[in-house]
This record gives structure tokens, sequence and C-alpha cells, in this order.
């Protein structure tokens, strides 16, 4: 069987297959590469002369749902929500589960105090203030070979 190559670097016949695999049928929502881009939050950052600002827009999760942590100097952002519906009439029963997850991975810059990072959640925001520590800047010093 010869298989089909790319002609002149445009339009190949392999394309109509690979759209066929990722997006799957509608009927099950569409393609299952877009749920995953939609599944990791927007994130906002700011900076003012006290510290910093990230803002992670996550709707539909409890305070309960969230994780975070500093670790040599990263930050990681990580929630966990699962749903469980049922329905049942006459002549069906319909039962959904849904799980929603994602993590978020930050490098805090030198002068984030860590121990003095904080958290709040509302309407659907989580923010996180991490305040600046004073940090002294390096001296430059340039070293002679001998």
């Amino acid at each position: 069987m010869n298989m089909p190559t790319i002609t002149n670097g445009k339009q190949s016949i392999f394309k109509p297959l690979l759209n066929d695999f990722f997006d799957i049928d509608p009927f099950f929502g569409g393609s299952w590469l877009k749920k995953m881009e939609a599944q990791v939050p927007a994130v906002n950052i700011a900076e003012n002369e006290k510290d910093y600002l990230i803002e992670v827009v996550a709707p539909g999760f409890k305070k309960e749902d969230f994780k975070i942590k500093v670790m040599d100097a990263v930050l990681t952002i990580s929630a966990e929500m699962d749903n469980e519906s049922k329905e049942e009439e006459k002549d069906y029963t319909r039962r959904e589960y849904s799980f929603n997850s994602f993590t978020r991975s930050f490098s805090l810059p030198d002068n984030v105090k860590d121990d003095e990072i904080a958290a709040m959640y509302s309407d659907g925001i989580l923010k996180l203030i991490m305040p600046k520590s004073m940090v002294e800047k390096k001296m430059y010093k340039e070293i002679s070979v001998s």
C-alpha cells in the first residue's frame, strides 16, 4: 500500500486523518486537546514596591480544593475538584462524573519572603500576596586570572 506524502509542503492527506483523531466526535464535547488547554487557568501577575501579586482565575472551586506550597524557590498552586450528578426518571438513569484539576508552578524571585505569603479565594479568583524582602544588590567584582 502506498502512503500519501506531503505535496509542495502545504497540504497533506494526513491532515484530515489527524483532524479526525484529535477532533473526536463532537457528541462527546469536541476536541480533547482543546479541553486540556481550557483546564489551565489564566493567571495575572503584578508587582509593586512592597509585594508581588498573583491572581489565578479558577471559578467553581472551594478554598479547600487548593494546595499551595513553596519548595526550593518554586511556588506550586494545584487544585482538584470532583462532582457527581445522578438523575433517575421512569425510563432512564443518568449518572455523570466530572473531575477538574490543575497545577501551575512559578519560580520565585530571590526577594520574596516565603514565610509570609498569604492566599485568599473569593468570587472565583485565588489571590496570592507575596511580600518582598530587602535584598542588597550584589557587588560587581572582576576577578583577574593569574
